[in-house]
């Protein structure tokens, strides 16, 4: 079929890759069919195996689990439609949100204030002073005053921009050269549409170098029912049409193609020549130009494709599930979660096992010196 379940298991938010990368991926795209082609025969031979009459009850068992997806499929869609609704409820304070970002809007005092953290505070700040833990005089002495607000400052400067760079699955799609290009972006809105089912992205973007557009779009189309070859397969919504939009772009600012020299041998004469090729760069900006989806929904999608659709999906629903949703604690770092952090601990870890080796068994002169290892 045409549809692309979303992705569970990949991580990468990557939608374009060298040849090199491509390949292995492919690579691992077969191997996985082959493994759930192996996995099923060798179920089948399982319940071939079984007493008929225990077959027969498996058979009952199949067609109520069938029941059980149609009524999850009718879930599903409910809860689509919930989330149109509620979207409408959200749309004030996202524009809120934005006007603060760009500086259309600057935030009363009673706005900032925040009665949870406030409170805790100020209740902290007075059981110091009681406790006698705060020296008043030493504090006046070591104050420091904030700098004045600088007038030309507007908004929060790289808000979204900041978040990328947060947050691991956009992270690893932005390139150095995407960075300038974000700087500009003001807003992330999520469009949710009934008809057909689905949502789309909208990135908004003040006035900048690179492109013509203010509004660059991505949009999802989503089916919420079973397949019906294979009905019991179904987990959740499907993606069945993905579509991204056009990028005027400035004449020589596109960042999604570069210009590559190859030499090519003449195959009688023997001489050489040096072509210019256009070929696709990783960008943040090839987001919007997903791959193509067939006219036919019946026709089966290559490997590959089907891989870069399936992780286009998982970005596009992080993003609006997410990104638009939990953007401040995201560019606070607040609402970033184990998989947005590095792993930084083999230094300290060769480190503390250097030591441990120095404090148990190895004296620490010996390590030191080496002659004097050889002549013990």
């Amino acid at each position: 079929m045409g549809s692309v379940k979303q992705s569970k298991k990949t991580r990468s938010g990557r939608t374009s890759s060298s040849e090199s990368e491509s390949g292995q991926d492919d690579a691992i795209v077969r191997d996985d069919e082959l493994v759930q082609h192996l996995m099923r025969s060798m179920h089948t031979e399982n319940i071939a195996a079984l007493p008929p009459n225990v077959r027969r009850r498996i058979k009952a068992l199949r067609a109520l689990q069938k029941e059980f997806i149609d009524i999850e499929a009718k879930f599903y869609s409910e809860v689509h439609e919930l989330e149109c609704k509620y979207a409408k409820l959200y749309k004030p304070l996202f524009d809120k949100r934005a006007q603060v970002v760009t500086g259309a809007y600057e935030p009363t005092d009673e706005e900032c204030h925040i009665p949870w953290q406030d409170d805790t505070e100020e209740a902290l700040a007075k059981a110091v002073e009681s406790a006698g833990l705060a020296d008043k005089d030493k504090n006046a002495e070591n104050k420091t005053e904030e700098p004045a607000m600088d007038p030309n400052v507007k908004g929060i400067p790289e808000f979204w921009l900041t978040i990328f760079k947060n947050v691991s699955k956009l992270c690893e799609m932005v390139q150095e050269h995407d960075e300038p290009i974000l700087k500009s972006l003001q807003d992330i809105k999520v469009q949710m549409h009934d008809d057909p089912l689905g949502f789309t992205l909208e990135f908004h973007f003040a006035p900048n170098e690179y492109f013509t557009n203010n509004i660059l779009t991505k949009q999802y189309s989503l089916k919420f029912k079973p397949d019906d070859d294979n009905p019991l397969d179904f987990e959740g919504p499907e993606i069945y049409a993905c579509k991204g939009c056009e990028i005027d772009w400035k004449k020589g600012k596109n960042v999604t193609v570069k210009m590559i020299k190859k030499k090519q041998k003449h195959k009688s004469l023997g001489s050489v020549r040096t072509v210019t090729k256009t070929v696709q760069a990783d960008s943040f900006f090839n987001f919007f130009k997903p791959p193509a989806m067939p006219e036919d929904p019946n026709l089966t999608l290559a490997s590959d494709t089907q891989m870069l659709l399936a992780l286009d999906f998982e970005v596009g629903h992080y993003i609006r599930e997410r990104v638009v949703s939990r953007a401040v604690l995201l560019y606070t770092g607040e609402g970033l979660v184990d998989d947005d952090y590095e792993e930084e601990e083999e230094e300290e870890d060769e480190e503390n096992s250097s030591s441990e080796e120095s404090e148990g068994g190895t004296p620490r002169n010996v390590a030191d010196n080496p002659a004097e290892c050889k002549q013990q």
